[in-house]
This record gives structure tokens, C-alpha cells and sequence, in this order.
């Protein structure tokens, strides 16, 4: 059955003309308490795989391992998040996310089980990617959609640094294992607000949600050029990014968690930036650039400066992030609405996938070489990938191309 979206008469400017729709509120205060939960989780992983195996791979595939799963979420059941009850799919999918994350407490616990563990979050969190992201294009309208984007992108960032340097300090005088309660009781917050301010809406996708239907919709998706470079420019230069901040841990045990919070910090500030105070147009001229930023400066690592150069560097770079927003904008132009929830889904599960698989690498690559070698080698990679692809974004950024059928 259609969408039943709710379009104020004057569609919200402001951050804080967002925050006045209770739904939308709610949803966001969810999504920030799940971004502290995971960030603690996985910063609380890392350290504990780095203490006991001392292994750069283990250690980043640790850090990012959730996000190998999305992609069977993308390629299996990610039509749920259009055919079925979006909150109750939204509450019982943050409910695995709150058993899981409450598993990973138990000391003791074999670090095979704690992988699977992630395997299994990962899968269900993309879900719910594609469900929460279904649930703010049908809150609000397509015209607020950067803007909401940009908020949520900037929250993470804050709720990012937030945690690393709460984490970090938690460290000092707890173990891992207090920094996984602390992401059970985030989890559960978060699981509470969402259960008392969203309400039940329609179903936007009549068809039944399987496999079937996730892979029709897939098909119809990567079957149009403009659509493939989109994804190609959201995924890999942003993966390969990851995959070098996957190494700051081996590259500087003691300095991680300030590089990790002036990454996010810049993430913060490109969002912030773009998202608010840039036009559509200007966002879009923006793309390129941006794409740029987010690599170039990690070349600096190939000649070992001061940690003070590289902190700035990181968060110059982190603010390359938000060339995500304009291209993201992009997408939902060309999606139709009943099957929006799952093409966000899939756009997300593809740039976690990406960016799990270049922690891998760089972790396998700093088995053999430097992690300061591997983190340059992936910054060029990202910077010839945007190169490359630019002219490619720039043609299915003008002329706007006819949305496709409904898949």
C-alpha cells in the first residue's frame, strides 16, 4: 500500500525545525544512542583482540567485521525494509542489537564467539539501516532530506568523539569488558525512546519482502550506469579512508583514540558545512572536491611527521566525508519512494561492506609492511578511484536522468 508521509507545510531549514517533529526526534535520539553503543563496542573489541593477539589484522577485521554481513542484509532481506511494519521491524531488530551487544560483556568469552558475534550484529544492523533511513524519507520531506542527513552524519561524528575519548579514558582504570556494559545500557536507551515516541505506518511496498523481491529491486538498481557510479564514488574512496583509520591502532597504540575523535571531529565539521550551509547546487559542485579531501592528506603518513601534523591532517581529511551527502542526494532523486528504505539500505550496507573489506586489507598489509605503507597505499588507491570515476558522477549529475520504474 502507498506511503502515508507526513510533509509539513513549510518544509524544515534548521536543525533544530527538524527536532520539532516528536517522530523524527525520537528516531534520531535512537540512531545516536546506537552510534555510542557501537563505537564503544567496537573501540572496547579492538583494544581487546590488539592485548591479546598483537595482531594488526585481527585487530582492524575486529574493529569493522560487522560490516562483512551487511552485504547478505543487502542481497537477502533487505526488502523488509519497505514490506513490513517499520517499527516493529525497527524494535525487534534494535532487540538483537541489544542481546548481542550485552553477549559481548561476558568475560571469558572466546574471541571466535565475539566474531561470530559480529558477523550476526551486522547482518540485523543493516536492516535496520535500510528501515531507519525508510522511516525519515516518509517523516519528512524529500526537500529536507540533506538537511537530515547532515544532522544525523553530525552526530555521529560528535557522538564519535564522544566516545572514543570516554572509551579512552575508561580504559585507564576498567577493562573492555565495563566498556560493553556501558554499550548494553546505550543499546537499551536507545531501543526505550524508539519504542515511546515512533508510531506505527503503512507498509509502503505491497509486495511480500524476501529474498525475491530484495533481488528484483537489487537488479533494478544496478541495472542503470548513473546509479552504478554513484555507488562506486559512495563506496570505495570512503572504504579505502576507513581501512587506513583501521591502522591508527598499530600504527600509534598510545595516540589511537586522538586520532580516531580528530577523524570524526572533522567529520563533524564537513557535515556541518555542507549540509547546512551549502545550497543543493553548491553541494553537488561540491562532490569532487571533497572526494579529494578525504584522501589527500593521509599521503602525508609516507614521511612519518609529528603526531600533531598528523591529527590535523586526519581531521582536514575527515571532513571529506560529507562529500556523501550530495551524491546520497542524488540516489534518492533517482529512487522511487516505494522502494527507498531498501536502496538506502543497500547504499549503506555496500559502504560499511566496502569499508570492512579495506580494514582487512590494510590489516593484511600491515602484516607484511609498515601500517604508515599500507595507510599511504590506500589514501592514492581512494585518490585514483575518484579521479577516475569523475567523469562518470559528473554525467548523471546533469542532465537528471528519468527515475526508473518501480521495481
Amino acid at each position: 500500500m502507498p506511503s502515508a508521509a507526513v510533509t509539513p507545510v513549510t518544509p524544515p531549514t534548521t536543525y533544530r525545525a527538524l527536532l520539532r517533529n516528536r517522530e523524527f526526534a525520537g528516531l534520531y535520539a535512537g540512531f545516536a544512542l546506537g552510534v555510542a553503543a557501537s563505537t564503544l563496542s567496537g573501540f572496547a573489541l579492538g583494544t581487546l583482540v590488539d592485548r591479546e593477539t598483537g595482531s594488526p589484522l585481527l585487530t582492524a577485521v575486529s574493529m569493522y567485521g560487522a560490516t562483512f554481513a551487511t552485504v547478505i542484509g543487502a542481497t537477502t532481506l533487505m526488502s523488509v525494509a519497505d514490506g513490513s511494519r517499520p517499527r516493529r521491524t525497527l524494535l525487534l531488530l534494535q532487540s538483537v542489537s541489544l542481546a548481542g551487544v550485552a553477549a559481548q560483556a561476558f568475560p571469558g568469552l572466546p574471541l571466535a564467539v565475539r566474531f561470530g558475534l559480529l558477523l550476526v550484529l551486522g547482518f540485523f544492523q543493516s536492516l535496520g539501516t535500510g528501515t531507519r533511513m525508510g522511516l525519515v524519507t516518509a517523516l519528512l520531506p524529500a526537500s529536507a532530506y540533506a538537511l537530515a542527513r547532515s544532522l544525523m552524519n553530525i552526530t555521529a561524528g560528535c557522538t564519535a568523539v564522544a566516545s572514543y575519548a570516554a572509551g579512552g579514558l575508561l580504559l585507564r582504570s576498567s577493562t573492555p569488558g565495563d566498556l560493553f556494559a556501558v554499550a548494553t545500557a546505550l543499546t537499551g536507551a536507545g531501543l526505550l525512546v524508539v519504542a515511546t515516541t515512533l508510531r506505527e505506518r503503512p507498509i509502503r511496498l505491497a509486495r511480500r519482502p524476501g529474498p525475491r523481491q530484495t533481488w528484483t529491486t537489487n537488479t533494478a538498481l544496478f541495472a542503470h550506469p548513473g546509479r552504478r557510479a554513484l555507488l562506486l564514488n559512495l563506496w570505495v574512496p570512503n572504504g579505502l579512508i576507513v581501512g587506513c583509520e583501521a591502522l591508527f591502532i598499530s600504527y600509534a597504540p598510545d595516540r589511537a583514540g586522538v586520532l580516531l575523535a580528530a577523524g570524526a571531529a572533522g567529520m563533524l565539521l564537513g557535515d556541518l558545512t555542507v549540509g547546512r550551509l551549502l545550497t543543493a547546487a553548491r553541494r553537488e559542485r561540491a562532490a569532487f572536491p571533497l572526494r579529494l579531501l578525504l584522501a589527500a592528506p593521509y599521503l602525508l603518513f609516507a614521511v612519518h611527521p609529528p603526531v600533531p601534523v598528523l591529527t590535523a591532517a586526519v581531521f582536514l581529511a575527515g571532513a571529506g566525508f560529507a562529500a556523501t551527502l550530495p551524491l546520497q542526494e542524488r540516489l534518492l532523486a533517482l529512487t522511487p519512494a516505494p522502494v527507498r528504505g531498501q536502496v538506502q539500505g543497500v547504499e549503506s550496507a555496500g559502504r560499511l561492506a566496502c569499508q570492512g573489506v579495506a580494514a582487512a586489507v590494510a590489516g593484511g598489509l600491515a602484516q607484511y609492511v609498515a601500517p604508515a605503507v599500507a595507510i599511504t597505499a590506500l589514501a592514492a588507491l581512494s585518490v585514483t578511484v575518484t579521479v577516475a570515476s569523475r567523469r562518470f558522477v559528473a554525467r548523471v549529475s546533469r542532465p537528471h536522468p528519468r527515475p526508473p520504474a518501480e521495481a
